[in-house]
């Protein structure tokens, strides 16, 4: 990886040179409560001034995919991830329903290498899916930048797992976050994604999956390590309420 590393952060400032490629998309919930008062908007300029939001000032990546409910392939939805690399092998992104400045919250993914992957007990597998298909098929992709440096992203990603709780069904819920949170997966194979909501996220970044498919070609399909995708054996995870707190069992 170190001969890469030039490369790498060369990709990381063009990334800051052209932007992230936002507000094309707004988001898809109208939340109920009053317009902001003119106190509020001054307190609010006085914090962005005066307070350090140093966590959120290390998001160094922009990505749009697709997602659905693990155990329920139709329950489908775009989401656009906001990027921290913390380490070679660990990114984490907060996940909007849009690009604009009225995008609502609605939720997290992590994301690890193989080399951490492959230390995961099985049963903890089961809640991660692969970035494989997602990467070579060109479904997604990060918005804003040259295609050379989005390939340079894409290769370091398509050997990537990702655990993902939505906390906020803004393709549901359409005004507060209701519920539980719900685990989510990414598309294995042609045929699975809405061709419609995929024509639709194209149009809105004046881009073309079937090109960058052809792109990507090079880039090489590695074999899924044992566990990841569990929901396509039909053993699916998912989370539930309940009346009664059992401690969590931390396996290493």
């Amino acid at each position: 990886m170190e001969k890469n590393v030039p490369t790498y952060l060369s990709f990381l400032a063009i990334l800051l040179l052209f932007g992230c490629g936002g507000g094309n998309t707004d988001s898809n919930v109208q939340a109920p409560g009053g317009e902001k008062t003119t106190k509020t908007k001054v307190l609010e300029a006085g914090a962005d001034v005066l307070q350090k939001k140093t966590p959120l000032s290390k998001i160094d990546a922009y990505l749009n995919g697709f997602h659905f409910y693990n155990g329920n392939l139709e329950g489908q939805m775009e989401a656009h991830h906001y990027v921290t690399q913390l380490n070679e092998d660990l990114h984490q992104a907060l996940m909007y329903d849009g690009n604009g400045e009225n995008a609502k919250l609605m939720g997290v993914e992590y994301i690890i290498s193989e080399k951490l992957f492959k230390t995961l007990p099985l049963e903890e597998r089961k809640l991660w899916h692969s970035h494989h298909y997602e990467v070579k098929s060109g479904e997604l992709i990060a918005p804003g930048i040259p295609a050379v440096a989005e390939h340079e992203l894409m290769e370091k990603l398509v050997s990537t797992y990702g655990k993902i709780f939505h906390t906020w069904h803004t393709d549901r819920d359409l005004e507060l976050p209701l519920g539980s949170p719900m685990l989510m997966m990414g598309f294995t194979k042609d045929g699975q994604l809405n061709p419609e909501l995929l024509a639709d996220r194209d149009k809105r970044f004046n881009v073309s999956t079937a090109e960058k498919r052809k792109q990507r070609a090079d880039i090489p399909l590695l074999t899924v390590v044992e566990g990841a995708n569990a929901w396509e054996k039909g053993d699916v995870r998912q989370l539930q309420f309940t009346n009664k707190y059992e401690a969590p069992e931390h396996q290493h």
